[in-house]
């Protein structure tokens, strides 16, 4: 895999050593659905944007699912070694102070997948409205990071128990996480802006 197996959008940043932000859409999305998000959470920071090159009825994913909440583990292992090579590679060009990950629904899926399997490529991240529907094995890796999700209570796709089970998860881990909850299902609300904004500002 190298920096062009998935089709992207990316910022360079100025300065050597800024930092690097990886921002994953949720379905049906596309590279730019987060692109200019990022762009304003951290203006100094490079930007990567890939696009999931899974098509369910011509809506772009990261992985194949068998039904709402139903993954196929075995496609989603694959797309998961497949995006962690694709970090990396960009992780070598770049060589940044730290890296950064966002996404949302079927994007912070991949990027909670990639964090679990390869904790090592990335230092924080940002999980809006994420569904870890199996139990995750150990992870020493994990110990340090820093980690925001942002939840629904009325989340429908993303039941809050799963939700809950995952932060509680990381924080045995040695994560500091975050839990963030609005009152209202997979929708993104201002609240959770609001959240991700103060999150960005306490980053190394």
């Amino acid at each position: 895999m190298s920096i062009d197996s998935y089709q992207h959008r990316i910022y360079k940043a100025e300065r050597p050593g800024s930092p690097l932000l990886f921002v994953f859409h949720g379905t049906g999305g596309d590279e730019n659905q987060f692109f200019d998000f990022g762009r304003r959470l951290l203006p100094q920071a490079g930007i990567v944007s890939p696009r999931g090159d899974v098509s369910e009825h011509g809506a772009s994913r990261f992985f194949r699912r068998t039904g709402e909440g139903v993954y196929d583990m075995d496609d989603l292992a694959r797309r998961t070694s497949a995006m962690a090579d694709f970090i990396r590679a960009h992780k070598a060009i770049a060589k940044p102070s730290s890296v950064i990950g966002l996404g949302y629904s079927n994007g912070a899926n991949i990027l909670a997948s990639v964090m679990l399997e390869q904790p090592g490529l990335f230092d924080e991240a940002i999980l809006m409205h994420p569904l870890v529907p199996w139990t995750p094995a150990p992870q020493i890796g994990l110990a340090g990071k820093r980690v925001l999700i942002t939840a629904g209570r009325l989340d429908t796709i993303c039941p809050p128990a799963m939700t809950q089970s995952l932060a509680d998860y990381l924080i045995a881990q040695g994560v500091e996480t975050d839990l963030v909850w609005h009152s209202g299902g997979h929708e993104i609300q201002q609240g959770e802006v609001v959240a991700i904004e103060r999150f960005v500002r306490e980053s190394v």
